[in-house]
């Protein structure tokens, strides 16, 4: 079952993706942003398919630009979860017209206990959703990082029952007035992963005679938003590709801390057989360096930071050893995995922390039995 806690899109192929393969009214793709338009009379949105659940999972995501209430008196700007029974859905409108913001749980399309916020542009530009098997959230955040729970509803039934049927759709809607749009961008990611090839540069208090290159063990690829010139090597047993946000520098007496550190965190997915040995090693290929005196950790959550239920510890099956990070989850571990998750991988020593490698953890529900 696909929960939306593994829907990402950070809208920056100016592609409109296969996921969202129920778009409706002229949306586009510009700018890395998820355009929405407003024109009188017309409904458009950004929609998945309906093979989505919302039981257990969370979604978050920024919304960058809101349309204007010009002459209309009916505008807004929607990020719901919908069932498929017409009228049911779950999340956030945005009003034009009173700059409120209305959290709902709809049924035959409204909501009588709905509560409405005075929309703040700063404290409110992220929003999420998420479902613990108890209660409904509906959180703000000013960066993503840092949330406030606006409000808690008691898990409504459908969510619990509607298991590969829910959809997301990302709508606006006015009934007069001048065509404008609303933006929507960073759907469960914080990365935009703009990429930007070519020469680059590395600055450091001393000259520096050795070059890395941050790549994955199978296939991998190294992109940055900045002047890249050294980098150290990551590999994993599988194909993923890692990316830099910013120019990295290297103090000489900073020898402990890997060239790596610089670096965003690779994206790479797991993809664990349920009922099956899962092992892969993840190497450093930086010349002279070793993982000596570091320890790793790692967890697979429900879904990104504190909201997320904790649905394995990996760390007692990681291993250190030399330049490489060796994950090994024995058979009777992965059979008690029965949902898909997030994970990340983090090496540290003392307060020094790298973190490695993010994304999905997939899980392949087993058909075989002992």
């Amino acid at each position: 079952m696909p929960l939306l806690t593994t829907l990402q899109d950070n809208f920056n192929d100016n592609v409109i993706g296969g996921n969202w393969g129920n778009s409706y009214g002229g949306v586009t793709e510009v700018g890395g942003r998820a355009r929405v338009p407003l024109a009188p009379g017309v409904y458009a949105g950004y929609q998945t398919g309906r093979s989505w659940t919302l039981a257990g999972a969370s979604i978050f995501l920024k919304l960058v630009t809101r349309p204007a209430a010009s002459t209309g008196t009916d505008v807004s700007a929607n990020f719901l979860v919908t069932a498929a029974t017409e009228g049911t859905s779950i999340g956030f409108k945005y009003n034009a017209v009173t700059a409120k913001l209305r959290l709902q749980s709809n049924v035959d399309y409204y909501d009588a206990t709905a509560i409405e916020i005075t929309y703040d542009p700063v404290a409110h530009l992220w929003l999420r959703l998420r479902e613990d098997g108890t209660n409904i959230y509906w959180d703000t955040s000013p960066d993503g990082s840092t949330w406030t729970t606006r409000r808690t509803l008691a898990t409504p039934a459908w969510v619990k029952t509607s298991i590969d049927t829910c959809a997301l759709d990302l709508y606006g809607y006015r009934n007069a007035g001048v065509t404008d749009f609303a933006e929507y961008d960073n759907v469960n990611t914080l990365a935009d992963g703009a990429v930007v090839n070519g020469a680059a540069t590395l600055t450091s208090d001393s000259a520096l005679t050795a070059a890395g290159a941050v790549a994955l063990y199978a296939v991998a690829d190294l992109s940055g938003d900045a002047d890249l010139a050294a980098a150290p090597a990551l590999s994993a047993g599988s194909a993923a590709s890692l990316a830099a946000s910013f120019e990295l520098t290297v103090d000489a007496a900073s020898t402990e801390i890997p060239e790596v550190a610089g670096l965003a965190a690779g994206s790479h997915d797991l993809l664990i057989e349920q009922g099956a040995t899962f092992v892969q090693t993840y190497r450093i290929l930086d010349d002279g360096f070793t993982w000596d005196g570091w320890s790793a950790r790692a967890q697979i959550r429900s879904a990104p930071a504190d909201s997320g239920a904790l649905l394995l510890d990996l760390a007692p099956y990681l291993t250190v050893i030399g330049t490489d990070v060796r994950l090994a989850i024995p058979a009777a571990v992965t059979q008690t995995l029965t949902r898909n998750g997030v994970w990340d991988l983090e090496m540290y020593k003392g307060s020094t922390v790298v973190r490695l490698l993010q994304g999905k953890a997939i899980v392949s529900l087993e058909v075989t039995r002992t």
